[in-house]
């Protein structure tokens, strides 16, 4: 090669590095503000998208007891409990199940009480009875449910003017089963033992499945029957107050 041609070749070769250099650097530069713009845009929409669409819930779980009254009057109720102090709570404090009593405002037709004060019939069927005949006598349909899936007791039960219509508890063993099965247990197959039935020597393998089938079952019966507490819509919790205070003698 002619010795005056190295230079002009040395020159097209670093120019054409050059070039390359900086197309490269405008690349990066164009890609890094497409990159920030679309994560400010999606920084945006997430942003919106968590405020509108996902909307915080007012009840948090389902209680694992709750009476369903027939009824619009949320006083009436309150007078059939004969419930002392009672002061305005709101949905969300009322359903948290910190409240000895609390009388939500109605919804379609029927009114919701939960609480601690709320009979057990695993710790005595008896009260239980009482209560909820007691309670049907002073204000007419009054239903009873209670799940705990930990051990598996549940228990659902009508009452009307003051006589059982229909109940069912477990807790280890039947401990009340009145009246014939309702359409909606059939529906459901929800399994009911009799009194002295020992499912441990007939379904040896089966029946902590059934027992839990059962448990698991609760909502979707109360729902048939009534209502059931974590189908009501978000929308009324943002209207009325219900009742909460201390039940003078339940049981």
């Amino acid at each position: 090669m002619n010795s005056d041609l190295i230079p002009v070749v040395l020159l097209a070769l670093f120019c054409v590095a050059l070039g390359a250099g900086v197309s490269v650097t405008l690349l990066v530069l164009r890609w890094r503000r497409k990159q920030r713009g679309t994560q400010g845009l999606f920084n945006s929409d997430f942003s919106s998208l968590s405020s509108f669409v996902v909307p915080q819930t007012a009840i948090v779980q389902r209680p694992g007891a709750w009476l369903a009254v027939r009824s619009r009057n949320v006083h009436a109720v309150q007078a059939a409990l004969d419930l002392h102090n009672p002061q305005p709570c709101t949905w969300a404090e009322g359903l948290a199940g910190e409240q000895r009593l609390f009388i939500a405002p109605p919804v379609n037709g029927w009114i919701l009480i939960v609480g601690s004060e709320l009979p057990d019939p695993a710790e005595d069927v008896d009260a239980c009875f009482r209560f909820l005949v007691n309670l049907s006598r002073k204000i007419g349909h009054v239903q009873f449910f209670s799940a705990n899936r930990v051990l598996g007791h549940h228990a659902w039960i009508q009452a009307a003017s003051g006589r059982i219509v229909r109940a069912y508890a477990w807790a280890g063993r039947t401990l009340w089963n009145q009246g014939a099965k309702t359409r909606a247990e059939l529906e459901l197959g929800v399994k009911c033992f009799q009194y002295f039935e020992s499912p441990e020597r007939a379904l040896p393998f089966a029946q902590s499945d059934i027992v839990m089938m059962n448990t698991e079952k609760v909502p979707s019966l109360a729902a048939r029957w009534s209502i059931d507490p974590a189908d009501i819509d978000e929308r009324a919790f943002e209207h009325g107050f219900g009742i909460t205070g201390e039940p003078s003698r339940l049981y």
